[in-house]
């Protein structure tokens, strides 16, 4: 019996406690609500169409592949790294715990900071230096005090690097084709990842863990170069804060507004709860396996399972912002979040090497969703105020409360409780965030936005 895809795109998309009424909408045609179909169907229509050149585009591309080679130095490999220093669990629980603390403060500066330049791109610059300079002192000594002050460093510029990259973007191409420039950087970035985390796996094995670092601050000169690429003309920056377009005189709303905006409030709930169980699963599997084997050997396995989400992702990115457009933000969304507690569990009970591996595939998965429509919400919920960057520090915010709070949770359940209920725990977490968003959760595609 053929399946019925629009059936369940619909059951997916409308909100359980309100969908007679949605699902009524959905057949209706919105003619005695709204003037015709022209001024809804864009609601940018007075914007001049963006055409950046090329170069601009190209350069984009490689500055989010560079900055994810960058980034994959930091994660499961400091685990890896510190456990083969003699780090205990909680120490390593600690100093992670310190660096989302730090996100969870410098989110919403962070997103301020950028909306009020005039130049992203400067900021940009300046994160991926700060970043490199973490992973220096992380290879040079790697005792506690200096180590939590490389954490603290890389939470404060990752607080500015991932809004300024979204700005960047929407300032370029606007919100009309910000979705599929969404997903192109998430493709870009898996493959930064993937092509990362593979290097810096088998440098892990042949040369030392600390070598993973040093190779991430020889990263910083390439992620300049690109970013150099982007034409400062062609990112305007009233869009890349969110403002809305000239020929619509609508004042910006004031910053504090944005947290009495209720679905984006919802959503950063929705967050939070996918964070806190999700931040510290892998390097709690890195753990694991750096104790059931040599060092080398769990870098390796760490890179792999690093890679195959990567590859994941590289191909599902741009699907999910094209789907994005045509059945909407919350079936991704749902996609995306249940795959989290069905890896929790699969962990918990999995210990071949290779199907762990294999279990990682559900990462990609969650992380082509969210790598695209966490930035799309946001842009939804901020349209025309002028706060974009500042709705993705909020965001933010309730991520790295989430962040913070894993890595010691997830530290203390396996110390005292071992690894396989650790991650039962988080799965009964991530759980808990997935009926939030199936039953808060409002779609937030414009409602003029053509399929």
């Amino acid at each position: 019996m053929p399946i019925n895809h629009d059936w369940w795109r619909r059951a997916l998309s409308g909100n359980p406690l309100r969908r007679a009424r949605d699902l009524s909408d959905s057949h209706d045609p919105p003619a005695s609500e709204q003037p015709p179909a022209p001024a809804p169907q864009n609601q940018e229509s007075g914007e001049p169409p963006l055409a950046p050149s090329r170069r601009s585009l190209r350069g984009l591309d490689w500055f989010v592949f560079f900055v994810a080679d960058v980034q994959t130095g930091f994660g499961p490999f400091v685990s890896v790294y510190l456990t083969a220093q003699r780090w205990t669990q909680v120490d390593i629980g600690l100093a992670l715990s310190a660096a989302g603390f730090v996100s969870l403060i410098g989110q919403m500066p962070g997103g301020a900071l950028v909306d009020s330049a005039r130049s992203e791109r400067f900021v940009a610059g300046v994160a991926v230096g700060a970043i490199c300079i973490s992973a220096l002192a992380y290879a040079a000594w790697p005792i506690f005090p200096v180590v939590l002050g490389a954490s603290i460093l890389h939470a404060l510029a990752s607080c500015v690097l991932g809004p300024a990259i979204a700005a960047i973007s929407l300032g370029l191409v606007g919100h009309a084709a910000i979705g599929e420039r969404l997903g192109r950087n998430a493709r870009f970035a898996s493959i930064g990842n993937g092509l990362g985390a593979a290097a810096m796996g088998a440098i892990g094995y042949l040369v030392s863990a600390r070598a993973v670092f040093i190779v991430t601050v020889l990263l910083l000169g390439p992620a300049l170069l690109v970013l150099r690429l982007l034409s400062p003309a062609e990112i305007d920056p009233e869009r890349a804060h969110g403002s809305p377009p000239p020929k619509r005189k609508k004042p910006r709303i004031k910053p504090g507004d944005l947290m009495r905006n209720k679905p984006l409030l919802i959503f950063a709930g929705c967050l939070l709860l996918f964070h806190l169980a999700n931040a510290a699963m892998l390097p709690l599997m890195g753990s694991v396996l750096t104790m059931r084997s040599s060092s080398n050997w769990a870098t390796v396995l760490i890179a792999a399972c690093i890679v195959v989400p990567q590859m994941v992702v590289a191909a599902l990115s741009p699907w999910v912002g094209n789907r994005a457009q045509t059945w909407g933000r919350r079936p991704l969304l749902l996609i995306g979040f249940a795959a989290l507690p069905l890896r929790g569990l699969l962990f918990a009970v999995v210990g071949n090497p290779e199907l762990l591996v294999a279990v990682q595939l559900l990462d990609g998965i969650t992380a082509a969703v969210f790598a695209v429509m966490v930035p799309l919400v946001v842009a939804d919920l901020t349209r025309g105020t002028g706060h974009f960057n500042l709705g993705q520090g909020i965001i933010g915010t309730f991520v790295g409360i989430g962040a913070s709070i894993s890595a010691t949770l997830a530290g203390f359940l396996s110390d005292h409780y071992g690894s396989p209920w650790a991650f039962a725990g988080l799965a009964v977490i991530a759980l808990v965030g997935l009926a939030a968003v199936y039953l808060l959760m409002p779609e937030t595609k414009p409602a003029g936005e053509p399929e």
